[in-house]
């Protein structure tokens, strides 16, 4: 029988060197039986580069020294893209099954192991959710959908790498729970995660990294009471509403399923005005990124229409002139699929000038640079591929690609979900000065309610592909008036 103390996966003075920069640099880490193991710090301080070492997967050309023991024990992965994971071609029920199949059974007891994981990974309508391909699904659910592939392999360890990024909260609060879950049955769990609550909640060891180092471990309470407080941001100034920028009336949304239409969106009418931030909120699922995603012509299956200064905009990327596609721009929630992986970053950010506005290719790269460094991305980080940057560097680099378009409007899926809380200060701060400074209109698509509260002006509630409710941010936080608004505050106040 396992014992608490079993130690099921090891890592011991693990040294990783790429391109003769050091990534991690001494690490060790002990995974045990039934215990979580947190492992945090900054945006590219080593963590995931020690998460994927338990997997047996290292940088490209990766130079290594140390020692990864797992005893041959299934190790699972729960990774923070999860779309990376999943094949975009196959129905979820089918890759589910495909796994559950390998512990053998009749095919009942096959549905039923399916159906059970996707009930220990909080996915409602499971019948639905089966019947789906993952880009009908949010990116919440995607990540919930790998965590069942996870439960469906009888992993030993289970690498979660931000689990809760990209959760509404009373979801994240499930996933906490069933983190905790999985623990007790006996899973060794290795928690990379920003998200310092989770961690606290959940881990019996935290090991804080900076720049590739062990510069802390203990207890949750030991290690996190010696990190900085986060700083909170100031109150803003009521400010005169402008003229509606981007809008939409009437806009009903739909996926494609074997059934049929399923309709995501149901008569959203929501608008936002020049140097306006308006977040959108609500459960995964809710439809906030299909919304973003037909204002921004990328999802083109909808009745209704969206309109920039009063004029409507053509439903498809392919329809829309150029400075139509200049004017609105998306910083995906998932950036990994929005990089090509063989070409520089630099390059990548610096094309959307030359290819929406027609800068010179030299004066392109020069600006793309600047705002890169204004981002916190050194010139020699960014000539790197897109492997080579961590997860929330590439957000910031997302970010700087969509801002050398010089957008009027720019659509934020989740793009602070992946970051430390420094950095996430830093790019809430960028948006800022850039409302204040050129008028830009901000879309904050989130489940985090603290940097809706910080940066938008309104707020609007999503539930069920409808908005429950809408207004000024410091009424809804003050006075919520729909029970939807209510139970999200509730549940991120805890």
């Amino acid at each position: 029988m396992t014992t608490s103390e079993e130690v099921v996966a090891e890592i011991r003075d693990l040294r990783v060197e790429v391109d003769g920069r050091l990534i991690l640099d001494g690490v060790g880490l002990t995974a045990r039986a039934g215990k979580v193991t947190a492992l945090i710090g900054h945006s590219g301080s080593g963590k995931t580069t020690t998460g994927l070492a338990l997997l047996g997967e290292f940088p490209e050309g990766a130079r290594t020294t140390g020692s990864v023991r797992t005893a041959g024990h299934v190790v699972g992965y729960v990774p923070q893209h999860p779309a990376a994971v999943l094949n975009p071609a196959r129905r979820v029920g089918a890759l589910l099954r495909d796994i559950a199949r390998r512990q053998g059974g009749r095919r009942a007891e096959v549905r039923e192991r399916v159906r059970e994981a996707l009930r220990l990974a909080r996915l409602p309508d499971p019948d639905g959710t089966l019947r789906r391909f993952p880009h009908q699904l949010s990116g919440g659910q995607q990540q919930r959908v790998v965590l069942a592939q996870a439960l469906l392999l009888g992993a030993r360890v289970l690498v979660a790498d931000e689990p809760t990024t990209g959760q509404d909260v009373l979801t994240r609060e499930g996933v906490v729970a069933e983190l905790a879950a999985v623990a007790r049955r006996g899973v060794a769990v290795v928690l990379l995660s920003h998200d310092l609550e989770a961690v606290r909640q959940l881990a019996d060891e935290v090991v804080l990294l900076r720049g590739g180092r062990v510069a802390d471990r203990g207890t949750a309470a030991s290690v996190l009471a010696a990190l900085p407080r986060q700083a909170t941001a100031p109150p803003r100034e009521a400010r005169a509403r402008r003229a509606v920028r981007l809008e939409t009336r009437g806009l009903t949304a739909s996926h494609r399923t074997p059934a049929g239409p399923l309709e995501v969106l149901d008569a959203v009418g929501v608008e936002v005005a020049a140097g306006e931030c308006l977040a959108l909120v609500g459960r995964s699922g809710s439809g906030k990124t299909t919304l973003g995603r037909c204002m921004a012509g990328l999802h083109p299956a909808y009745r209704g229409e969206v309109l920039l200064d009063g004029r409507p905009l053509a439903r498809t990327l392919r329809s829309r002139t150029r400075p139509e596609l200049a004017a609105v721009q998306y910083v995906f929630q998932d950036v990994r699929a929005a990089f090509d992986a063989y070409r520089p970053v630099r390059d990548q950010v610096a094309r959307t000038a030359v290819r929406l506005r027609g800068v010179d290719p030299r004066e392109a790269r020069r600006a793309a640079e600047r705002v890169l460094g204004r981002l916190g991305l050194p010139a020699e980080l960014v000539g790197r591929r897109p492997g080579g940057l961590s997860g929330g560097e590439l957000q910031r680099a997302a970010l700087a690609r969509a801002l050398l378009a010089e957008p009027q409007v720019l659509i934020c899926d989740e793009i602070t979900s992946g970051l430390d809380a420094v950095t996430r200060e830093g790019i809430l701060g960028v948006l800022g000065e850039l409302r204040a400074r050129s008028g830009l209109s901000l879309l904050f698509i989130t489940h985090d309610l603290a940097a809706a509260g910080a940066l938008a002006d309104r707020i609007a509630v999503l539930d069920g592909g409808r908005v429950v409710e809408a207004g000024p941010a410091g009424r809804l936080f003050d006075a919520p008036e729909h029970p939807m608004t209510e139970a999200l505050l509730r549940s991120d106040s805890r």
